[in-house]
C-alpha cells in the first residue's frame, strides 16, 4: 500500500474520531477510532512488509523473507526514506546465500541510505568486507573489518571477525601456484 495512502487512512480516521467524541457525543468509541488512527500511522514509518520479513529472519527463514520483500514493488513510494537503507539491507542478507555477487552494491546502498542500529551497519560492513577480500582486495577487507569491529559493540560478530582476518592472513592460492612446465621452459627450447 502507498505510504500516503496510510497517511489518507489515519486522517480519516483521526477526524471520525473528534466527530464521534464532539458531535454525537459517544466519547468511548470516539476514542476507540480516534486509538485506531496509530496502527496506519505506525504503519507508514514501519511498514508491514519489512516487519514481516524481519520476523522471518529472527526465525531463520530466508524464502518467506524473500517473499515478503517482494511485495515491495517500488520501495520510494511504498516506504518511508528512513525504510529505504533497510528494504536494501533485507534484501541483501536475503541474497547472500544464492547470489553473493549481488550482496555487496545492496549493502552499500543501504549504508549509504543509513541504518539505525549499530549491529546492523556492522553487519552490512562486514558483508561488504567479505565481497572485498573475495575479490582479492585485502587492504579494503582489511579496513572494513575494523570498522566492523569498531561498530559491533555488543560483541556479537566478533567469531566471523576473527574468521575473516585469519582468512585475510592466509596467503592467495593464485602467488603459489606454478605451473610446472614453467621450471622447464629451459629445456624445451
Amino acid at each position: 500500500m502507498n505510504k500516503n495512502i496510510k497517511i489518507a487512512v489515519a486522517a480519516l480516521l483521526i477526524l471520525l474520531g473528534l466527530y464521534m467524541m464532539i458531535f454525537t457525543r459517544n466519547l468511548g468509541w470516539g476514542i476507540v477510532v480516534f486509538l485506531l488512527a496509530a496502527f496506519p500511522i505506525l504503519l507508514y514509518f514501519k511498514n508491514e512488509y519489512i516487519l514481516l520479513a524481519f520476523w522471518q529472519l529472527r526465525k531463520q527463514n530466508m524464502e518467506k523473507a524473500a517473499e515478503w520483500l517482494t511485495k515491495i514493488t517500488d520501495y520510494k513510494g511504498q516506504l518511508h526514506k528512513t525504510q529505504y537503507g533497510y528494504f536494501h539491507y533485507l534484501l541483501g542478507l536475503t541474497q547472500a546465500q544464492d547470489h553473493p555477487t549481488k550482496v555487496e552494491p545492496l549493502m552499500k546502498k543501504a549504508l549509504e541510505y543509513g541504518l539505525n542500529m549499530k549491529h546492523d551497519r556492522a553487519m552490512a560492513t562486514l558483508n561488504l568486507a567479505a565481497a572485498a577480500i573475495s575479490k582479492g582486495r585485502k587492504q579494503d577487507g582489511q579496513r572494513l573489518l575494523e570498522e566492523a569491529k569498531r561498530l559491533d559493540t555488543a560483541g556479537m560478530m566478533t567469531d566471523q571477525i576473527k574468521m575473516m582476518k585469519d582468512q585475510l592472513k592466509m596467503p592467495t592460492m593464485q602467488k603459489h601456484m606454478h605451473n610446472p612446465n614453467m621450471r622447464n621452459r629451459g629445456k624445451f627450447f
